[in-house]
C-alpha cells in the first residue's frame, strides 16, 4: 500500500512539476473580427520551447480549458508542425501552456480518400462543406465532367463514406445532397492551363497522395500525367489542403512546362444561366465570389481568392475564369470553395460576400504568435 502510495505521489509531483513549467505562447489577433482556426507552429520550435520529453501532453489555455491539435506530418514520418485551434476575440489575444497529461481524443472534421468504387473519384470534406475531383475511370464517358464538384451538405457529420455506399446522394435525406453540376467548367475554383487565350482541359489525375488526414486538417496530393497541350510539354500537380470549419480549401497549383519558363492558366467558377448574375468581383483584393440562382430552395454560393496575384478577369458563357501566370519554379496559391443556403451559416449573397471578405482580411491579417519564457 505505501509503494502504491509513493509511486502515485511521484508521478503526480511529475505531473504538475510539468504543469506548472511557466513557458507560455501568446496568439495575438490585430484584426476587427472573432478568429477560431488553425495555428501552425513547426514542431522542433513547439517541442524546445516546451522542453517536451515525449510526444503525450494536453495544450491548455489560461482557464485550463484543453485545446485540440493535430501533429501535422506533410507525408513525411515525422511531425512538422502542430495544429493547434484556436479561437480569439477581436483585437484581442490568448495564452496557452502545456502538461504531462494524456490529451482527449479529438473527433475528427476533416477527411479526404481515394475512391475506387466510384470511378477514380478523390473525395474530401470538413464538417461543413465537401468536395470532390473526378478520376481516370469517368474519362471519356457520358458523365465526365471536368472541375472540382461541390457536395450541398447540411450536417456537420463527415458523409463521404455514407454517402458513397447508399450511392444515393442526389437526393436529400437530411444531410444534404449533390445537385451542383461541373460539366465543362472548372466548376469550384479548379484551375487549368489557358493556351492562346482558350481554356485546355488536361487529362484526369493519375496519381494522389494522402500527407494528412485529420482530425483537424486533410491535406493531399493530386498528380497530373506530362501532357502536350498545343505544342507545350506540361505536368500538373495540385495540393489542396481544408481545415476544420472552413468554407473554403487551400489549393497550391504546380505546372512544369518543359517548353517555356511560365505557363498562362485560368482559375474558374461554374455559372449558370441567368441575366445579372450575382457577383462580387473586387480585382483589387483578389476575391471573386458567386451566389448561384436559386433551384427549388437551394442555393449554392461559390468564391476563389487569389491573394496578392496579379490576374485578368475574364466573363465566359458558361463560367467566370481569372487568368494569369504560373513560373515553373513557383507554385500558385489560392483559395476557393462553396457555401450552401440550408447549412445554416451562410444564407444569402449578402452573408456570403461578408465571409469572403472576412477571410482574405484574415489572410492579410494573420494571427501573431510570441514564445513566452
Amino acid at each position: 500500500m505505501k509503494k502504491a502510495l509513493v509511486l502515485s505521489l511521484a508521478l503526480g509531483l511529475s505531473t504538475v512539476a510539468f504543469a506548472q513549467n511557466n513557458k507560455t505562447i501568446t496568439v495575438n489577433n490585430s484584426s476587427a473580427s472573432a478568429r477560431t482556426e488553425l495555428i501552425s507552429i513547426p514542431y522542433t520550435t513547439f517541442e524546445k520551447h516546451f522542453a517536451l520529453k515525449n510526444s503525450v501532453f494536453t495544450i491548455v489555455d489560461k482557464d485550463k480549458k484543453e485545446l485540440a491539435y493535430q501533429l501535422e506530418k506533410l507525408g513525411k514520418p515525422t511531425a512538422q508542425n502542430i495544429l493547434i485551434q484556436i479561437t480569439v476575440a477581436p483585437r484581442s489575444s490568448t495564452t496557452f501552456g502545456v502538461n504531462g497529461n494524456k490529451p482527449a481524443t479529438v473527433t475528427p472534421k476533416t477527411y479526404a480518400r481515394y475512391v475506387p468504387e466510384r470511378k477514380d473519384d478523390f473525395a474530401w470534406e470538413n464538417d461543413i462543406a465537401a468536395f470532390r475531383a473526378y478520376g481516370k475511370a469517368l474519362e471519356g464517358s457520358s458523365e465526365d465532367a471536368q472541375g472540382f464538384d461541390f457536395w450541398a451538405k447540411r450536417s456537420n457529420d463527415l458523409i463521404v463514406d455514407e454517402w458513397y455506399k447508399t450511392g444515393d446522394y442526389h437526393a436529400d435525406h437530411g444531410k444534404g445532397l449533390d445537385y451542383y453540376s461541373v460539366g465543362q467548367t472548372l466548376g469550384v475554383g479548379d484551375a487549368t492551363p489557358f493556351i492562346d487565350e482558350q481554356v485546355v482541359y488536361h487529362k484526369h489525375y493519375r496519381q494522389y497522395e494522402v500527407l494528412d488526414n485529420g482530425p483537424l486538417r486533410s491535406t493531399f496530393k493530386l498528380i497530373y500525367e506530362p501532357e502536350n497541350v498545343k505544342g507545350q510539354q506540361l505536368q500538373v500537380e495540385k495540393t489542396v489542403s481544408l481545415d476544420a470549419g472552413s468554407q473554403l480549401n487551400k489549393i497550391s497549383y504546380s505546372i512544369k512546362n518543359t517548353t517555356a519558363a511560365a505557363t498562362p492558366i485560368v482559375v474558374g467558377i461554374a455559372k449558370r444561366k441567368e441575366e445579372k448574375p450575382q457577383i462580387l468581383n473586387d480585382v483589387k483584393n483578389g476575391i471573386l465570389a458567386y451566389w448561384e440562382p436559386a433551384e427549388g430552395d437551394k442555393i449554392t454560393g461559390t468564391a476563389v481568392i487569389l491573394p496578392k496575384v496579379k490576374y485578368v478577369f475574364k466573363d465566359s458563357p458558361k463560367q467566370f475564369l481569372l487568368a494569369t501566370t504560373v513560373k515553373n519554379d513557383k507554385p500558385l496559391v489560392y483559395f476557393a470553395g462553396a457555401a450552401f443556403n440550408k447549412a445554416g451559416k451562410i444564407g444569402n449573397f449578402e452573408q456570403w460576400q461578408s465571409y469572403v471578405k472576412t477571410f482574405k482580411n484574415n489572410l492579410d491579417q494573420p494571427l501573431t504568435i510570441k514564445y513566452s519564457k
